[in-house]
This record gives structure tokens, sequence and C-alpha cells, in this order.
């Protein structure tokens, strides 16, 4: 089968990206509409449908999408009971940010505003002090965290402001520079078992006439990572974490709201050349290109200087029925990254961004051979991806 001559691609048209609702329904917004409610200066309630309760919590599974949820109801019977509770009662998702990645999403989360502000623009981005790659899930190579990100969190204006605050996640979270830059704030509590997190978290909202209690599950994500959304290793998680909730939501204390929300959705994506582009072995892909960032579903390519272009071009004549593929500022000026970029994060973008459309992903075999072996994988625009759930129970 012969491929199209470049003059015969269409490539995808910037505006049928499906832009993240960055300002009235995505994770930014979240934090922001509860503490407004508790009287919080300098928060509004920006997500309209949620009601105001004194004590919030936010439950955030990592990896489970929207539409993964709606495909398993016989595995996550609670949660699918809560469906309708979505968005306060609309039913409908709200959706992560781009790109739909954990870095990206819990900044956007803990510190209410969207990447351009934030600064996490990807799961791995230029620093352009330094020229390097810097991944910021790991946080490596180290870089001051108060520097990369600025602003205070969420919580920390909410534990100024007398609200009772506190992270109940996995101990090993707790002295991460991306715990540091996005959640942190008021009281962190370290607990190993989902059990012991979701009973903590009860208490810890419990005790404060205005509490806003988060707390985190990873292994959903994990286990689509490593064996799909697919598998029954990835069921078993749903489950579990249903499981969780179901507990969560009992122990509630009077004039609480829960709510259950993700990070971001999930896709798989097939072990074949059609599916798996390899960076590492297209030689018009590596044209002029300098670093290779992003992660498969959601990549920042950044050109070697006086190439941007020709990289744009090239890109998007390979992949451009397949991706959306962006120059930076054409990215910025979409609203991919929110309304406006600061301007330390504007060189921290790739000079071409791409976004898949299709289910396939550009790997990277030897610069990244532990993601290029992930089969579910995530990051992109498409609603797999980008739309997860905002479930509520109150008390």
């Amino acid at each position: 089968m012969s491929l199209p001559a470049w003059d015969d691609v269409q490539p995808l048209a910037l505006d049928t990206a499906p832009v993240p609702a960055y300002g009235t329904g995505s994770l930014a917004d979240l934090l922001p509409t509860l503490v407004a409610h508790q009287g919080v200066d300098g928060f509004a309630p920006v997500i309209p449908e949620l009601a105001p309760a004194d004590r919030n919590c936010v439950f955030l599974i990592d990896g489970l999408g929207w539409e993964q949820l709606k495909a398993h109801p016989a595995e996550a019977p609670f949660m699918t009971s809560l469906l309708q509770s979505s968005r306060g009662g609309t039913g409908r998702p709200v959706t992560a940010g781009f790109p739909a990645t954990t870095a990206t999403s819990l900044a956007s989360v803990g510190t209410g505003l969207p990447p351009g502000a934030h600064g996490l623009p990807g799961y791995a981005v230029r620093d352009p002090a330094t020229g390097q790659l810097m991944n910021q899930l790991r946080w490596n190579p180290w870089t001051d965290p108060h520097a990369w990100q600025p602003y205070p969190t969420v919580f920390q204006r909410a534990h100024d402001a007398g609200v009772h605050t506190a992270q109940v996640s996995s101990p090993t979270f707790e002295h991460t520079p991306l715990t540091k830059v996005a959640l942190s704030g008021g009281t962190f509590r370290g607990r190993a078992s989902g059990e012991d997190r979701v009973d903590l978290a009860a208490k810890q909202l419990a005790a404060g006439d205005r509490s806003l209690v988060y707390t985190y599950y990873a292994e959903v994500d994990g286990k689509g990572h490593r064996f799909g959304i697919d598998s029954d290793a990835w069921r078993g998680q749903l489950m579990y974490v249903d499981r969780l909730v179901q507990r969560l939501a009992e122990q509630l204390p009077p004039r609480s709201a829960l709510y259950v929300t993700a990070d971001h959705g999930m896709i798989d994506i097939p072990f074949d050349d059609a599916s798996r582009i390899d960076f590492d072995e297209d030689w018009e892909l590596r044209a002029g290109v300098a670093l290779l960032g992003g992660e498969g579903r959601a990549r920042h390519v950044y050109a070697v200087p006086g190439a941007a272009n020709d990289v744009l071009t090239v890109w998007r004549e390979v992949l451009g029925e397949q991706f959306w593929v962006a120059g930076r500022d054409e990215a910025i000026a979409a609203g991919w990254f929110g309304p406006h970029i600061d301007q330390r994060v504007y060189d921290r973008i790739g000079d071409v961004v791409a976004a898949a459309h299709d289910d396939v992903a550009i790997i990277a075999s030897e610069r990244e051979p532990k993601e290029s072996a992930l089969v579910g994988m995530h990051g992109s625009m498409t609603p797999v991806e980008q739309l997860v759930p905002l479930l509520e129970v109150r008390s």
C-alpha cells in the first residue's frame, strides 16, 4: 500500500480540536469554585452547577476517564449510580486540560490555573534556562520548584483564610516537588492503603467547620499503562476503587460534598507500525529537531535554531491527517493551554505541538524505551482522554 503524496494530504484543521473548557468546566475551575463558596477571598464560583458546601472533599482517581467509567458499569456499580450527579446534577463531565497528563492536571487542580499560567504544560518540556528536557512528573533534572511554579496553591490560600485543609495520599508523595508546587498547603497525611486514606479523609473532613480535603488513588492509571484498559488487571483496580468511593461516601460528616474526579482518561494503542510511529526510526520527523518532549499522544517538538518552520511543515505533512499539528503561537492562539500564557512558560511549549486525533502515538523506542512500551496512553484532546467525571455525593 503506497502512502499518499504530500500534496494530497489534508491536515486536520486546528479549529476542529476540542479545546478544554477553561474558565467554565475544567479541572482548573474545581477548587476555585469550592473555596469561593466557602468564603475564601479572590475566587469565583466558575463552575456554576456546583452548589455550596461547608466541607468539600475531592477524591482524584488517576486515569479514570468519563468514557472508561461509562463503559464499565459492572465493575463500578457505585460510581455508575452517581453518573447523573456529575457536574452538579447535569450528568455531564468536565475537561482535564491540555495536555491530559498527570503532572499538568494535578497542577491545574491544585493551583486553580490552566497550564499556560501554572507552567507545567506537559509530561516533559524544555527548560529555557538550560536547554534540557525537564520531566515534570519525576522532576528530573532538579529545578527549583517555586521558581518553576511560583503561584500559591488553592489549598494554601484556603488554609490562610481559616479553612481546615488536608491532603491524604501515599506517604511517598509527601515531599515530592510536584506536591510542593501543586498540592501543598494545610496538612499532608500519608497513608499507604486505600482504605486508610479514605477513612482518614473522612476524619479530616469532619475536623473543621469549613474543610477542604484532597485524596488520591494511582493504580487505575498504573494498571492501564502497563496492561491496558481492556485488561483484567485494570478492571480489578476499577472494582477496588469503586468500593473505596462508596466507603468514603458512607462516612461523610454533615454539610459535606464529595467530588470524585480524575486527571485524564486513557486509550490503548495497538502494537503495530501504523499505530506506533517511531520517531527514532523516522528520518523525516527527526530532521531539524533538537529535542522531543511531551509524550506519545501530546508531543512538544523543539527545533534547532532556524528550523522551526521547516519542522512544522514536515510534521504537518507527515502526520497532519492523524494529529492536530500546530506551531507554538498557533497552539497558544487556539487556547490549547488556556486563555493566556505567562511569559516564563512561553518557551517551555514546543516550537511544534502535535496532539493525536486518531488511535496512534509517536513513540521513541531508543530515547524513551519504557514509555514506548506502555499499552495505555493519554495526553491529547480526544474525548476518551480529555473528559473526566465530577461525581457528587452530599450529606
